[in-house]
């Protein structure tokens, strides 16, 4: 009950490094803003999607496809509040939100269930692989993707990153038993690898979820900001999607045949220079911080509400 969920969130904040609560997710929040939102969406969101389970779950709901850009936001709110320094502390909105995520995936497992899902062949809706597999597409999938374009984590912000999200993974309700081993990107590639093994190919439902994703994308504010526009903005997109997804994972999604090797050398030069002057001295690496925090605390602020807030008010 309410009573055992509160507990064991209660117990995941209480098992966990107190500083490195408080400091947040450093090697996420370091991340400038233009390509975070890029590994987020090109990245996290495009895998997670890519799971023909997950997507028949997320159609169901009947909201994702009309309602794309808004969804990103929200998921991109939430992983914002859970990544800032002492969001994950008990009674913080990044606590309080993941806690949220978790009751209203309880209450899309139920919905889904009781609508005829065949679980004989899609398995339980939002079960632990999904979730496993969902929580590994916000740290080993997006640092993969910012690594192609020259974002590289030293050894001690990988452990940092991962031990930070084993709290998160305790609020979301995945079994420990999943990430117990997960230190850093090499041990996190071999769980994400076993995973993927139980996932089948991409289907249409699936093309469409990243479809309109995409599109999402080219209209909203990540497309306002590119120097582009039309058509070749969707174009870069595609590139993009293709550079971090690889050829495999993109054809079968329906992901346009746009080549970006003419440019990743460029941007990995451009972001591998930045982030060294960001680490020149200590007082320029604690105001690129600061400067990425407080854009991220403002980012989403505009935001009326989410599904998961709503979900948890309508039953309050």
């Amino acid at each position: 009950g309410i009573a055992q969920l509160l507990r064991e969130s209660e117990e995941a904040v209480a098992a966990a490094d107190p500083g490195l609560l408080e400091r947040g997710d450093v090697a996420s929040i370091a991340v400038d803003p233009f390509w975070s939102r890029v590994a987020l969406a090109l990245g996290s969101l495009v895998h997670t999607y890519s799971a023909p389970g997950i997507a028949r779950v997320l159609i169901g709901t009947g909201k994702l496809t009309e309602s794309a850009g808004r969804r990103l936001a929200e998921t991109a709110l939430w992983r914002t509040n859970a990544i800032l320094p002492g969001g994950l502390l008990r009674g913080a909105s990044g606590y309080v939100d993941t806690v949220q995520v978790r009751l209203l995936h309880a209450r899309v497992r139920a919905a889904t269930q009781r609508r005829g899902w065949d679980a004989g062949t899609w398995g339980v809706p939002i079960n632990q692989v999904d979730a496993v597999r969902t929580w590994l597409d916000f740290t080993i999938v997006p640092f993969r993707a910012l690594e192609k374009v020259g974002i590289v984590l030293s050894e001690d912000e990988e452990r940092d990153l991962h031990r930070y999200w084993r709290t998160v993974a305790a609020l979301l309700g995945v079994d420990p038993r999943f990430y117990a081993d997960v230190v850093d990107h090499a041990s996190a590639d071999r769980l994400l690898a076993l995973v993927e093994a139980a996932n089948d190919r991409p289907d249409e439902t699936a093309s469409a979820l990243v479809h309109a994703l995409l599109d999402a994308l080219a209209e909203g504010p990540l497309g306002q900001v590119l120097p582009l526009q039309g058509e070749a903005v969707r174009r870069l997109l595609d590139a993009l999607t293709r550079l971090i997804q690889g050829d495999e994972l993109a054809d079968a999604l329906g992901i346009g045949v746009e080549d970006p090797a003419p440019y990743v050398p460029l941007l990995a030069m451009a972001n591998s220079r930045v982030r060294r002057w960001e680490r020149a001295t200590e007082e320029s690496w604690q105001q690129a911080l600061h400067e990425h925090t407080e854009f991220r605390r403002s980012e989403f602020a505009h935001l009326p509400g989410t599904e998961y807030r709503d979900a948890v008010a309508e039953e309050s």
